[in-house]
């Protein structure tokens, strides 16, 4: 798929989900559970990673020019590719996800 078509695909999907964005909580739960979140992450989202970064699925988060750049904009995030792949994680699951991610990668405080 051309890559305009998918960043204007993201667009509008974070067009359409600006309201439900906006209510989201604002950062994960506390009582989220990151390894849950992992087995996620392994299953669902390394594979698409990968394909995007040469193999390294690890490098969506580690790369420079990151959007994510707070806890809130992770769970956006994490609920954006939700929608977008249909995977129908309950926002709970979404939560679990964003957990593990930050504490692999981001370290946001809580």
């Amino acid at each position: 798929m051309p890559r305009h078509f998918t960043i204007l695909v993201a667009a509008a999907l974070l067009a359409t989900l600006g309201p439900a964005v906006a209510q989201a909580p604002a950062a994960p739960a506390k009582a989220a559970d990151a390894k849950a979140g992992k087995a996620f992450v392994d299953r669902d989202c390394i594979g698409c990673h990968a394909q995007k970064f040469a193999g390294d699925p690890d490098q969506m988060y580690r790369r420079p020019d990151r959007r994510v750049k707070t806890s809130a904009q992770l769970l956006a995030q994490v609920q954006a590719c939700n929608a977008n792949l249909g995977k129908g994680y309950f926002p709970e699951e979404e939560e679990h996800i964003a957990a593990y991610l930050n504490l692999e990668f981001y370290h946001f405080k809580p």
